[in-house]
């Protein structure tokens, strides 16, 4: 089968591998139908992403269809079209027993620490398979990065009328400040791309935007929203960013950390302390969250229709990759079709 590897930082290749066997029990074939493309993966390819080794098959934003299916599966059909969730956790570690999953402690994410869907065909665990009826092919491919964006919040939790800031228009942001307005928080986005923030008023209805300010980013914060925040989500995965998010929830308040990044963070303990932050880690996302954005999208209450930016056939892949890494390109997703 077609597949394209990340052999070493910046050379992506097209090869031809064994395509999967016949699923075992409890195992579904798919066929991959869209892969989209994720910063985890724009880090691998600059050789920045943390728990990766080389060469790899990148590719855990999927959608696919249903080839076949092993022994003791239910619930899926031959034929259904899906979300794949990628993340391969062992269900008997501590995490996993607890119904965390997504931290478990054997953790193996596809396209991360295991080979991804940039191929034509995966062979996955039937259990990680989130059909839709309704869903097109590109919506089913972003129910991933929206999921991360969807656990986010329901681990931090807002009430109504809460205030939020979202740090970081990507993707995952996009999903943070998609979800925490549904759950009625009065919420801001702060990015340093003028035109992803345009994009979040036009296409997320979040209407409240800046850009950083340097030492007065607290106070154009207090300015937009017309509170410090009570929550901040850190969407950016840079480390000066991450570092500075310190200084923005209210007393009392909490800082979540979405976006992951290569490096020590560090923090001023006695402010810390005495305005008594609570800092989160949000990582990945659970079935709940698969299913909480699945019924979102089937209901319309979220159009991603043009977070789909650019598009190019797998076979295109090594040679237009390099084209969606700068800030310049503009992307806010890129699909690739399988």
């Amino acid at each position: 089968m077609r597949t394209v590897i990340l052999h070493e930082p910046g050379d992506l290749r097209e090869i031809e591998r064994d395509a999967p066997v016949t699923p075992a029990a409890g195992m579904a074939l798919v066929r991959v139908r869209r892969v989209g493309v994720c910063g985890t993966d724009f880090h691998a390819w600059r050789g920045r992403q943390p728990f990766f080794t080389y060469p790899r098959v990148l590719g855990h934003e999927l959608a696919g269809e249903v080839v076949s299916l092993g022994a003791d599966v239910s619930g899926v059909s031959v034929g259904d079209r899906c979300a794949i969730e990628p993340y391969m956790n062992c269900g008997a570690c501590a995490s996993c027993r607890r119904g965390r999953g997504n931290c478990c402690e054997q953790l193996q994410v596809l396209g991360v620490h295991t080979d991804g869907g940039m191929c034509e065909w995966l062979q996955v665990p039937a259990r990680k398979l989130h059909t839709s009826t309704r869903l097109d092919l590109d919506s089913l491919a972003l129910v991933e990065t929206l999921s991360i964006g969807a656990h986010a919040v329901r681990r931090a939790a807002p009430a109504p009328g809460d205030a939020v800031l979202v740090v970081g228009a990507g993707p995952i942001g996009l999903g943070v400040a998609a979800f925490a307005r549904a759950a009625g928080a009065e919420v801001a986005v702060m990015d340093v791309n003028e035109e992803r923030l345009a994009f979040c008023r036009s296409q997320v209805g979040v209407t409240r935007t800046l850009q950083p300010a340097g030492e007065d980013t607290p106070s154009a914060v207090r300015d937009v929203l017309g509170q410090p925040p009570f929550l901040v989500f850190d969407a950016t995965g840079h480390q000066g960013s991450m570092q500075q998010s310190f200084l923005l929830p209210v007393h009392g308040g909490t800082l979540v950390f979405v976006g992951l990044v290569q490096a020590d963070i560090t923090f001023w303990d006695p402010d810390f302390h005495r305005r008594e932050l609570a800092l989160l880690a949000s990582r990945n996302a659970l079935p709940a969250d698969f299913a909480h954005v699945l019924a979102t999208l089937e209901h319309a209450r979220l159009d991603v229709s043009a977070w789909v930016t650019h598009r190019a056939a797998l076979a295109e892949v090594p040679a237009r990759f390099h084209e969606w890494t700068t800030p310049e390109a503009g992307v806010i997703k890129a699909i690739i079709e399988v």
